[in-house]
């Protein structure tokens, strides 16, 4: 039987949550909504972890960026659409999504393509091309990069 918690205890199990793992403040007012914590003592609770830097959304956003184009292998467009829903502001994703490593980010695109390309049957040249523009797609690449590297694979 889950009994209920006081402010001071999520306050302190957040404490506990955002110390071991990045975490943003649409994560800690998931959680405490979760913990039966009260709107306004949700808020009070989110303040004490902003001032005292256990939450910090530039620094959540880097991290995610990081992890989730060289972890994860996904796109600009589709770590910004997970970032929004989380409720990052647009100019701290912006500044995350600068921080991208270019030609690091181009490799990992190439070698998801060439992977992919290697899985795929001996279809017609623009059938593969569509299967590999659809997959760049899905992991949330842009469409004209995307372009651009599957004509690079599929005639070099």
């Amino acid at each position: 039987m889950n009994k209920q918690i006081t402010t001071h205890e999520a306050l302190v199990k957040a404490q506990n949550i955002c110390a071991k793992q990045e975490k943003c403040k649409a994560d800690i007012r998931k959680k405490l909504y979760e913990w039966k914590i009260l709107p306004e003592e949700i808020e009070k609770i989110i303040n004490e972890l902003l001032e005292n830097k256990f939450i910090d959304e530039k620094r959540y956003a880097g991290f995610y960026v990081k992890d989730k184009y060289k972890l994860s292998k996904w796109g600009r467009i589709k770590i910004e659409f997970s970032l929004r829903q989380k409720q990052i502001e647009a100019s701290i994703i912006a500044n995350a999504l600068n921080e991208i490593n270019e030609d690091e980010y181009i490799e990992i695109l190439r070698a998801e393509l060439k992977k992919k390309l290697k899985s795929l049957k001996n279809d017609e040249k623009h059938k593969v091309k569509e299967k590999l523009l659809r997959f760049a797609q899905s992991r949330g690449y842009e469409i004209e990069l995307s372009i651009t590297m599957v004509e690079e694979l599929l005639t070099g």
